[in-house]
Formats: structure tokens, C-alpha cells, sequence
């Protein structure tokens, strides 16, 4: 196996490991919605630092704070509903990606934004998968009694003064911060299954919240070095076959 595809491992348990931990608190909160509405109105951000030739997690970045308060706004629109509205502002924002991806200086590099190439990893990538591991995972350590409290028990952790609104805004920061990260190496179409998908895989056999969440871990970095083990020996694409 080549360095590269040794380098798209590392990235995806660094990453994977992370996104695999929050995941169960996105599902317990039932914000699956919410992570793929971010990870889908992320692309204008993605399409134009291409333009601007600045780096990708800058991008994400700025895509996600924008997507995430258009999401908002038009989530509050009663006269349509939280999803109708959820999912207008979404289109728009994937429409408007694809729109730019199609204006004359825009690089080539449409599926790599939306499928992501976890075997183009730079040292950025590695640093900034690094960090997202290590700081979400002390912030998820700091939240992680306060979220079992909101996620079970939301009248008595209100009744012992926690700020059940401040912890959800701190978990959809992470969110966030995760989606960023991830999708430079997966996309934004496909970020969503190390979100999910193994904390719907762990969430009935773990006897507790934090033995979900290592689990969930676990099983999303193992993912990520199956993926690319199927990629190499099948010659399919890394990113969907982490996916996969």
C-alpha cells in the first residue's frame, strides 16, 4: 500500500473517529437533517474559495456559517414550516454551488467538492483532522453529561439549571466544525455517512451514552481504513467507497 493511501488512512480515522462519536449525539438529537442540510449548503463556500484559490477548510468554513443561517431564517417562517423551509434555503444553496462551478475560472473539481478524494490529503488536512479530534473531543468529554442529561431527561436537566438551548447550540457548533472537516475529504455528499451511519450501526447494542459514542468512533474509523483498502484492491473511488 502507497504512502498516499496510507495518508487518506490516518485523515479518515483522525476525521472518522471524531464524526463517529458525535454521531450519536446528531442522531439522539434527531439532527440527521440538520447535518446533511449543512453538508449540502456548504458547496457555494466549497466552489468559491476554488475560485479564489484559497484552501478548501476556509471554504467549508464560511459555507457552513452561511448555510447554517440561511437554515435558520428560513426554518422560522411559519406559514411554510421548519423542514419546507429547511429544504428551499438547501436547493438554493446546492444550486447556486453548481452555478458556480460552471462560471469559466471555476477549477475542475466539481466531484471532488461533492464525492471528496480522501487520496489527496495534504498536510493541512492532517493537521486540521488532527485538531478537530483532539479539541471536539474534550469538548464532547466537557458536554457529555449535560447532553445525556438534555437527551433523557430535558425537564430534569432544566429543573438542575442546565441551559438545555446553550448545550444544543454547543453540539450543532460541533456539527458544524465535523461537517468543515469532513468534507474535504469525503465531500458534501457523503460526510453525512460517517455521521450516521455507524452510530445508527452501535446505538441498540451499547449498554450506555459514552459507550455509543466510543463505539460509534470505532466503527467509523475502521470504515474509513476498510474504504480505502476496497479502493486500492477494487480501484473504485476512495470516497465513495468509504462510504460504502
Amino acid at each position: 500500500m502507497s504512502g498516499i493511501e496510507l495518508r487518506a488512512m490516518l485523515e479518515l480515522v483522525l476525521v472518522g473517529g471524531f464524526c463517529g462519536a458525535i454521531g450519536f449525539w446528531v442522531v439522539t438529537e434527531r439532527l440527521t437533517y440538520a447535518a446533511e442540510s449543512l453538508s449540502h449548503g456548504l458547496l457555494p463556500g466549497l466552489v468559491a474559495a476554488g475560485l479564489a484559490g484559497a484552501s478548501v477548510l476556509v471554504g467549508a468554513a464560511g459555507g457552513a456559517l452561511v448555510a447554517a443561517a440561511l437554515i435558520s431564517l428560513a426554518s422560522r417562517d411559519v406559514r411554510v414550516g421548519p423542514d419546507a423551509g429547511t429544504a428551499v434555503a438547501v436547493t438554493g444553496l446546492v444550486g447556486l454551488g453548481v452555478l458556480l462551478a460552471l462560471a469559466p475560472d471555476a477549477p475542475q473539481r466539481l466531484e471532488e467538492l461533492l464525492f471528496g478524494d480522501p487520496l489527496g490529503v495534504s498536510d493541512g488536512d492532517l493537521v486540521a483532522g488532527a485538531m478537530l479530534l483532539l479539541a471536539g473531543g474534550i469538548a464532547l468529554a466537557a458536554l457529555h453529561r449535560p447532553l445525556t442529561a438534555r437527551s433523557f431527561d430535558a425537564g430534569g436537566a432544566a429543573a438542575l439549571g442546565l441551559r438545555t438551548e446553550v448545550i444544543r447550540f454547543a453540539l450543532l457548533a460541533l456539527l458544524a466544525a465535523a461537517v468543515a472537516v469532513g468534507v474535504q475529504g469525503l465531500g458534501a455528499l457523503l460526510v453525512l455517512s460517517v455521521l450516521v451511519a455507524p452510530a445508527v450501526a452501535v446505538r441498540r447494542h451499547a449498554r450506555s451514552p459514552a459507550a455509543a459514542v466510543l463505539a460509534g468512533a470505532a466503527v467509523a474509523a475502521l470504515g474509513g481504513l476498510a474504504g480505502i483498502w476496497l479502493s486500492a484492491l477494487a480501484g473504485t473511488a476512495a470516497g465513495a467507497s468509504v462510504a460504502l
